[in-house]
């Protein structure tokens, strides 16, 4: 089942889906995103792995519109931490590289290095492999 979370304008700005084969929770973020939204759909995306027993999570930000730096602290201090409790190791990030999104995504990447797996790719196979392998060693 597919969680759609929607903006004040109601467009559609995040997707959540849990992908059984893969045992994984797949994020599509789309569009601008504001704080609030942000922590509305990254809180949003815990119950899914929580629910699921999920170890990764492949966050894709390829449609994100301009930079989320705006976010980045409370993911990397409040977020992040709660994900790890509820047993979240793996996070793949997938975004494109030339986008202001990219580099909201590397201060995030560096504030949550040693709390968890987390690796940034600009193509989504290479992610879902990269959890993959990762999944198939912790199992």
């Amino acid at each position: 089942m597919v969680k759609e979370l929607t903006n004040g304008f109601g467009k559609v700005y995040l997707t959540i889906e849990y992908d059984a084969v893969n045992r994984w929770v797949y994020n599509n973020w789309i569009g601008y995103q504001t704080y609030i939204g942000i922590i509305a759909g990254a809180d949003a995306c815990l119950h899914p792995l929580r629910e699921n027993a999920c170890l990764c999570l492949l966050n894709d930000n390829r449609q994100v519109i301009g930079p989320w730096d705006h976010a980045v602290q409370w993911i990397v201090t409040d977020w992040a931490p709660r994900a790890t409790a509820q047993g979240l190791t793996h996070f793949a990030h997938v975004v494109s590289p030339e986008s202001m999104a990219a580099l909201s995504a590397e201060a995030m990447h560096i504030g949550i290095s040693g709390r968890l797996q987390m690796r940034m790719f600009g193509d989504i196979e290479e992610a879902q492999a990269w959890l993959r392998t990762a999944r198939s060693q912790k199992t």
